[in-house]
């Protein structure tokens, strides 16, 4: 019998990528999956699925029961909620079950999925050391994986959980199914639906560096240690730009304040508390543009070999998957 991997997350974009890593390295890898979950992302795949709730923790205990590793890379990913506290719940809760059905099972080591959202963006590109505050983040999502991290940094320490924490940057790349935040701007803009663009940046990385990122912290990360699985730093600007190159369109050129777009937001968010549709354009994002988010994968490159493909590759990708599955029509 090969070693058994728990995955949370699979039917989702990380999550999936991390499970099909797994399976092409020879384990049996076993994904906790709500009922109502898709499964289109691990289709043809040889992932057992359990059917669970991250957020429950006798679940998670049934589900890890034999398993030597344990992925959490599940997440409430949402910019936007009717209840923000909604997704600050989910995560810390799906945090604290998890993380104690781990110790209960006495898993041999656990990759834990935070996220870059978790730490303070500065003027340049920062690095691991730069960390936040519940106070200093923006917005229920960014809290939300700061918390849940602190949770799993408390247990680390207090109740010697073997972990080690992965900080993806932004993955892009095949089935982001949902899509998330970022795929939807690849949508957008691929369809021709951001005549503009305000100044700001991002750190783009292909889906299937992330995975890998998270198989070489199983082998070499350090207990207690956090690892920026990062990508390249690109403005918003040259991002639009490669899309419309890729889909033969007009790059946008027209640079917007972000001050008047604010009622543009509140307009969206109203409308989304009516519909429960989530809004392409928020107050927090607005306030989340004023950074660059901008981000150094040195000390992965340096303690785990990891390393990443250029950006445009996983743009590439995006657009064939989208494109072959009905998105940019």
């Amino acid at each position: 019998m090969s070693d058994v991997a728990l995955v949370t997350g699979a039917s989702g974009f990380v999550g999936s990528a991390v499970a099909r890593a797994l399976v092409a390295r020879g384990l049996h890898v076993r994904v906790l999956m709500r009922a109502s979950a898709s499964r289109d992302n691990i289709a043809g795949t040889a992932c057992e699925p359990v059917i669970g709730d991250m957020r429950d923790e006798a679940a998670m205990t049934a589900a890890m029961k034999g398993a030597r590793y344990f992925f959490h890379v599940a997440a409430d990913y949402r910019l936007w909620a009717r209840d923000p506290g909604e997704i600050e719940r989910n995560n810390l809760l799906g945090a604290q079950a998890s993380m104690g059905a781990a110790l209960k099972c006495g898993v041999e080591k656990v990759v834990y999925t935070s996220s870059v959202a978790a730490l303070k963006p500065g003027e340049t590109a920062v690095d691991e050391t730069s960390r936040n505050t519940a106070e200093g983040v923006v917005g229920a999502y960014k809290r939300s994986k700061l918390v849940a991290e602190r949770e799993v940094e408390r247990l680390i320490n207090s109740e010697k959980l073997p972990a080690v924490i992965v900080a993806p940057s932004t993955p892009i790349g095949p089935r982001d199914i949902k899509p998330t935040p970022t795929g939807r701007i690849i949508v957008e803009a691929a369809t021709g639906r951001i005549p503009a663009f305000v100044d700001t940046g991002l750190n783009l990385v292909h889906v299937d560096d992330v995975a890998q990122g998270h198989l070489l912290a199983l082998d070499k990360g350090k207990v207690g240690e956090n690892y920026i699985l990062g990508g390249e730093d690109v403005s918003l600007e040259v991002m639009l730009a490669d899309i419309a190159a890729l889909t033969s369109r007009k790059a946008p050129t027209i640079k917007l304040p972000r001050a008047p777009l604010f009622p543009l937001a509140w307009g969206a968010e109203f409308i989304a508390r009516l519909t429960g549709k989530e809004p392409f354009l928020t107050a927090d994002a607005l306030r989340m543009s004023r950074y660059r988010m901008f981000f150094s994968s040195e000390k992965a490159k340096r303690e785990l070999g990891y390393t990443a493909r250029p950006y445009r590759e996983g743009l590439k990708d995006a657009l064939g998957w989208f494109a072959a599955n009905g998105y940019l029509k």
